[in-house]
């Protein structure tokens, strides 16, 4: 997730714990890094399964009228 000046903390709290089921205080955690180091990791998945969470983390946002920003990468070994 990227981070941005404009989604409320609290959004994106609330959209780690929906879609990548994190608890409140791993959320708060994963939020943090994100604002501080500008981006952050919620989860390794699989390619399917991170596109179906990008997709639904975008559409949440957009819904919210919030511009915030999830993509997805591959994992370097």
């Amino acid at each position: 997730m990227l981070n941005d000046d404009y989604t409320p903390m609290e959004f994106v709290v609330f959209v780690i714990q929906q879609f990548f089921g994190r608890d409140l205080e791993t959320a708060t955690q994963i939020m943090l890094k994100i604002h501080l180091d500008g981006r952050g990791v919620c989860g390794v998945y699989s390619k399917d399964v991170a596109a179906t969470k990008v997709d639904q983390v975008l559409d949440a946002a957009g819904k919210a009228g919030h511009p915030l920003q999830c993509v997805s990468e591959p994992v370097e070994s």
